[in-house]
């Protein structure tokens, strides 16, 4: 009986120190766990991303408004009939200042 008691106090021992200590054990699963939570947070950001995304395609799609301001912002576009002004600011000569 004192023998089986041994050896059963024996194996919970090595059980636990493998648990706690190697490499599988508790560190593992606390790394693991913080992988989790880092890919979980980037989802996140990349999901409002996404839905940043879409809801501009959904307005290229059904507006004409989109296309618009696209042209106008990124290809300089001005419309039939405007009139473009650009204003400089005024440069300070010495005498100004």
């Amino acid at each position: 009986m004192r023998l089986l008691l041994l050896a059963l106090c024996l194996s919970l021992l090595l059980l636990q120190g493998r648990l706690w200590v190697s490499g599988e054990g508790i560190r593992e699963v606390n790394q693991l766990k913080a992988q989790v939570a880092e890919r979980t947070e980037e989802n996140r950001m990349l999901a409002v991303r996404n839905a940043a995304l879409e809801a501009e395609v959904q307005d290229l799609k059904q507006g004409l408004a989109a296309v618009e301001e696209r042209a106008r912002v990124d290809l300089g576009m001005i419309a039939t009939g405007e009139t473009f002004f650009q204003i400089t600011p005024q440069r300070l000569t010495d005498s100004d200042r």
